[in-house]
């Protein structure tokens, strides 16, 4: 019964996921998915974004969390159209709050959104949301262990942002181990290495974005 019920509820999603990509592709614009645990620096990486691409590309964000619209003030200052989805209690957004909050923005005056999804590296990566791709974020606080750990997200992703590297002398993370596994999971899975708070690598993931903006024809 439960496998029944989660197919279903993985099936309406896939339905409504559709129907966002249909609609983007039509309005040319481009959805990115940040998925990666609490604290490692997916609000951060987008305020570093923004301001670099804030004069060339017209940019939206959907915010989710939890509770609170914390990481979303944190934007505030650029100006930009921001949608905050609380899941109460709920560990991802799905494709069917994701639509509802493009109805808040206007998609006509629009180049790119960046969706930070809930601080989580299982539940978000089961659930399409419609996005062009999904980008995994990793701080090397965390360990080296968590492509071995939580591998799903790491198949699913086109990029992967280690983040933190700064702080790599004041942790025990393994750069060899952590690469042996990934290679393991997605041999083809490219990673940039940055630290936001020193911008250091920031210039890649800004070319990275570049590129998929031009790879889909996404852009006006």
């Amino acid at each position: 019964m439960e496998i029944s019920i989660m197919k279903a509820v993985l099936e309406e999603n896939d339905d409504r996921a559709q129907e966002i990509t249909d609609l983007l592709k039509k309005k040319q614009i481009l959805l990115l998915n940040l998925i990666s645990s609490p604290g490692s620096g997916k609000t951060t990486l987008l305020e570093r974004t923004v301001e670099h691409f804030k004069n060339r590309y017209s940019i939206a964000v959907i915010e989710g969390d939890i509770t609170t619209a914390r990481d979303a003030e944190r934007l505030e200052k650029y100006n930009i159209p921001l949608v905050v989805i609380n899941t109460d209690g709920a560990c991802h957004l799905n494709s069917m709050s994701v639509k509802k909050a493009l109805q808040k923005i206007d998609l006509d005056n629009l180049d790119i959104i960046f969706v930070e999804n809930v601080g989580n590296l299982v539940c978000p990566s089961e659930f399409n949301i419609g996005e062009n791709a999904k980008v995994a974020i990793l701080s090397t606080a965390e360990g080296d262990d968590k492509p071995a750990k939580y591998p799903l997200l790491f198949r699913e992703s086109e990029l992967m942002i280690l983040n933190k590297t700064d702080l790599i002398p004041y942790t025990n993370f393994n750069k060899k181990s952590f690469y042996m596994d990934l290679e393991k999971i997605n041999k083809n899975l490219p990673v940039i290495e940055t630290s936001c708070t020193k911008n250091l690598g920031l210039s890649k993931w800004f070319e990275w974005v570049e590129q998929k903006t031009i790879d889909g024809g996404v852009i006006k």
